[in-house]
């Protein structure tokens, strides 16, 4: 005997409702494709009914999403449909956990979160470790959620220092033949960082911590000869050093500091 249940999602205005179904309920409808249960929206409520068990975990989802709303975060496609896949695989009960935690608000207001299972893990080891490596191919938020937790631990006075540092690898020309200084030789190599920077900080407060030496930003042959403490330190592109640039980078840590590795194999 089925057991028939109904769900009714109430929003607290207009635009709660708009942020949730989506633009001419588009996310209503990628519900429906994977849930075997009616869907009904009345202005600001949502109705889902039919089978328990079709109803409540996509009455589950959306709770969340709306929970996710609240706390300040856009909702997009990508929420939606990775929220569907951690329901049907299983894993809905990480869902509020991987919604909730919001490492740091951008300067401008934007929450930044783990947006996968994966990068809650890896922002959970960077969090327990002094070492952390992160391997994995490009997209998959290695470098951006290292800055990140970098800046956080800069705001909460966790460390005084904040160093990011990558080998300057050339691919066909030689550094020397580029226009400019050292510098700007360089800068092309670790514009990368510069930019994830500037989105978490603000160009402002980027370009005074720049000034006051907070912020370095460097190659990695400037890292030899150093013992780094009381920073966080993240070293991008380590898939392009060598087993003794590795050695040396790994034995600058000191008393008080944080090390996180990125890289992928696949671009060596």
């Amino acid at each position: 005997m089925q057991n028939i249940a109904e769900e009714i999602i109430e929003f607290a205005d207009r635009s709660e409702a708009l942020a949730l179904l989506g633009e001419r309920d588009e996310y209503v409808r990628v519900l429906m494709e994977n849930f075997d249960a009616r869907f009904i929206s009345r202005g600001e409520v949502l109705e889902i009914s039919g089978e328990s068990s079709q109803v409540e975990p996509a009455a589950k989802i959306m709770r969340e999403l709306q929970y996710l709303y609240r706390q300040g975060n856009a909702i997009t496609m990508h929420e939606v449909r990775y929220s569907i896949g951690l329901v049907k695989g299983g894993k809905g009960e990480a869902l509020h956990s991987l919604f909730g935690d919001t490492i740091l608000v951008t300067s401008r207001g934007r929450h930044v979160r783990p947006k996968t299972l994966g990068q809650r893990v890896y922002v959970d080891a960077i969090k327990r470790n002094s070492i952390t490596f992160g391997v994995g191919p490009a997209g998959t938020g290695k470098t951006y959620l290292a800055v990140v937790l970098a800046c956080a631990a800069l705001r909460n006075r966790e460390v005084e220092k904040l160093i990011l540092t990558r080998p300057a690898v050339e691919a066909g020309e030689k550094l020397g033949f580029l226009p400019g200084d050292l510098q700007e030789k360089v800068d092309p190599y670790l514009r990368p960082l510069y930019d994830a920077l500037q989105d978490i900080l603000g160009q402002d407060t980027y370009q005074k911590l720049m000034t006051k030496g907070v912020i370095e930003i460097a190659p990695l042959a400037y890292m030899r000869g150093r013992t780094l403490e009381n920073a966080y330190v993240i070293l991008d592109e380590a898939q392009n050093t060598t087993a003794k640039q590795m050695k040396m980078f790994l034995t600058r840590l000191g008393f008080g500091s944080k090390m996180v590795v990125t890289g992928d194999p696949g671009q060596i």
